[in-house]
């Protein structure tokens, strides 16, 4: 492991030195050639887009495609060498057609020229001529797109943009030295293979490990990316692993790819590409290969559920319930496949607000959820008192039991401003407060010798009432003025059962904003 650090000032230097010299090669090849140089110019740089749509586009495809044919939408997080296969197979079939596309139409153009610039040749030689010429500007057209993001990045200061100048210069300096001429003035001749293996030596031992690690990093983070479970789409993950791999197909083999077309190589690629991704799918809808193991588990979260929220009478009973939830993408169908005699029903019909975030898939069951806990454990939020003189004040007394760790949610839309008391000590004074989606979050976590006891002092705006009024006139549910939820680190016994019925690949996984295996709600309206 090694690295080179060099100042702004010289990388800015070095890059505009760069871009100068590309563009003026460019400018004066163009010249030399004149409006046939500038159409096949253009018709390579076409080609090169349609590799990027078309490498792109069935990358999507299969990204698209795998919830609807596995048991989970990403099936390669236990084997994150499926990617090779259920992504790059794709992505580098689909790079591939795209860029023959282009191949086609720039021979076409090309056959228009030739039969006018010389007439005499043989129609196979006039062919093979015409396949050369079209090979080499396949081949300078990855100049212009390393070119291209090499003066976005410059421009932008972007610290990785040194990728772009190694594999724009090397190859660059590979195709002078080896192929001698960019002019179209000469007969094309056939890349020589030495072409792009000097060229690409050092691009490829200098990014391909960042690469690597950069794959790895977003299979690790698809574990982990639904913040609120079930509100991201099943294929949102593939499609961003899909297209991240595309382009760096498109990217790492636009060199390459412009040898394929001549080499005869063209068709068994097709081949081993579409049988790489079909035994890639094969393995996976099967489950031959497993989507997690357990070293590599997925995370699941099981909480006993106390629920107060909605009930504001002392007299009433809370709902009780063990919710089941995972910020894994997918659904909970296998997991629940051993725990059919707990009676769990699952969507997102039962949406459920934990405060820091919201479960809006997940399944539930109230099946022997009244024991683990007791009413006594219930927080509460009581109105001491609520005055109006110049402003409208409210003091909350904030009870959360035996519970050190809680969430609070106040709502900035009715609250001006507010503080936090703990006896006579201020805990969070008088100030500008955030704003998250009209909520600002408080998360508390002390030791056994935390307070329990809070007072909440709340300064509302001048027009809060009238906003609230005009709310329940639309006939929605009323709004919430707090929302409360206190943790305890206490397994209940259906938590246990459920815990211990759980497939071996499942693991327990809380973040700092998760809940503990029992979590109360509590609420406090608007029109208390």
């Amino acid at each position: 492991m090694y690295m080179v650090v060099y100042s702004q000032r010289l990388a800015t230097m070095l890059h505009n030195s760069v871009i100068f010299q590309g563009l003026l090669l460019w400018t004066t090849s163009l010249l030399m050639g004149g409006y046939p140089g500038a159409v096949s110019f253009g018709l390579s740089c076409l080609s090169i887009m349609l590799m990027w749509i078309s490498s792109m586009s069935l990358s999507a495809l299969v990204a698209f495609v795998l919830p609807l044919i596995c048991s989970f939408p990403t099936p390669y997080i236990g084997n994150p060498l499926l990617v090779v296969g259920l992504f790059g197979a794709p992505a580098l079939l689909g790079a591939l057609v795209g860029q023959h596309i282009g191949f086609c139409l720039l021979k076409k153009y090309l056959r228009q020229i030739f039969s006018k610039r010389t007439p005499r040749l043989s129609s196979e030689t006039e062919e093979n001529l015409i396949e050369l010429e079209a090979e080499r500007w396949l081949f300078k057209a990855g100049f212009v797109q390393w070119l291209v993001l090499l003066a976005i990045g410059n421009f932008f200061k972007i610290g990785s943009t040194y990728i772009a100048l190694i594999w724009l210069v090397s190859p660059a300096f590979a195709y002078g030295l080896m192929e001698a001429t960019l002019s179209p003035a000469r007969s094309p001749k056939k890349l020589k293979v030495a072409t792009v293996i000097l060229g690409m030596a050092v691009p490829v031992m200098s990014s391909a490990g960042v690469v690597v690690r950069l794959v790895g990093i977003i299979v690790g983070s698809i574990v982990r990316l639904d913040r609120n479970p079930g509100n991201v789409p099943d294929w949102f993950g593939n499609v961003g692993l899909g297209v991240f791999i595309a382009l760096v197909v498109c990217l790492m083999f636009v060199y390459i790819l412009s040898y394929i077309h001549l080499s005869g190589a063209k068709g068994p690629l097709v081949i081993l590409t579409c049988a790489l991704l079909a035994l890639s799918l094969a393995a996976v809808s099967t489950g031959i290969v497993p989507a997690f193991t357990e070293d590599i588990a997925r995370a699941v979260n099981v909480v006993h559920v106390v629920d107060t929220t909605g009930k504001y009478n002392e007299n009433q009973e809370p709902s009780s319930y063990i919710s089941l939830f995972s910020n894994t993408p997918g659904k909970l169908t296998t997991e629940l496949e051993n725990l059919k005699d707990e009676e769990f029903s699952c969507g997102r019909n039962n949406t459920l607000d934990f405060v820091t975030f919201t479960v809006k898939y997940g399944c539930w069951s109230s099946k022997d959820s009244k024991v683990g806990w007791s009413k006594s454990e219930v927080p509460v939020l009581q109105v001491e008192r609520d005055s109006i003189t110049d402003v409208r004040e409210t003091r909350v007394l904030i009870d959360t039991k035996s519970s050190t760790r809680w969430a609070l949610a106040i709502n900035k839309e009715e609250i001006r401003d507010f503080s936090i008391q703990v006896d006579s000590k201020e805990l969070i004074p008088v100030g500008e407060k955030s704003m998250v989606d009209g909520w600002h979050i408080i998360q508390f976590s002390g030791g056994k010798d935390s307070p329990t006891k809070f007072q909440l002092n709340l300064f509302w705006f001048g027009d809060a009432t009238h906003r609230s009024q005009e709310t329940d006139e639309e006939g929605e549910d009323p709004p919430l003025l707090l929302k409360l939820r206190t943790d305890v680190n206490r397994v209940t016994p259906i938590t246990a059962r459920v815990l211990e019925k759980l497939p071996p690949w499942c693991s327990p996984f809380g973040k700092s904003t998760s809940p503990h295996t029992l979590a109360f709600l509590a609420a406090l309206p608007v029109h208390f």
